[in-house]
């Protein structure tokens, strides 16, 4: 019955609808997954291409695949976008932009590479995607005063990562 109610109210007045990352300041951030959906969309450039160069394939085998490859790296990149959001809206404090002013600059750069990401498949410009939400994990662990070390992913396209040394 209140539902109905506020409904009604908002048809007639337009309320404007939030949206959030979650209910409860949880505290919970880490930005494995924006790595992790960074690095599958250099994998499906990687799978485009070979998909290109490789053997005869039927149109239809060809079609098909390469319409999944393109779905899942422009989901991936708007998810790795979502991620760098969220950390950077929710969890970076003015006092976290003192200590690392190169912040606002790296989160658009993050922007910029993922809609670019999602607009074509320049291998390039994927693995500066990567490389530039690597840099924004480096920083993030700075702030929460862990060390963090680098290594090639254990799964293609074994671009260099960076993870908490833990």
């Amino acid at each position: 019955m209140f539902y109905n109610f506020v409904q009604a109210l908002d048809k007639k007045f337009g309320f404007e609808e939030a949206q959030a990352h979650c209910d409860v300041p949880c505290g919970i951030y880490d930005p494995i997954v924006a790595q992790i959906n960074a690095l599958t969309v250099v994998r499906m450039m990687d799978l485009m291409t070979a998909l290109d160069e490789g053997a005869e394939v039927g149109k239809k085998a060809y079609n098909n695949s390469m319409s999944r490859y393109i779905a899942v790296k422009e989901e991936h990149a708007e998810k790795a976008k979502h991620e760098i959001r969220v950390i950077y809206g929710d969890f970076i404090s003015d006092a976290h932009i003192e200590a690392h002013p190169e912040l606002p600059a790296l989160f658009h750069k993050i922007m910029k590479l993922g809609g670019k990401a999602r607009q074509t498949a320049d291998r390039d410009n994927g693995v500066a995607f990567v490389e530039a939400i690597n840099q924004f994990a480096e920083i993030f662990w700075a702030i929460k005063g862990v060390a963090t070390k680098k290594a090639k992913a254990p799964y293609a396209p074994a671009l260099e990562m960076v993870y908490p040394a833990l």
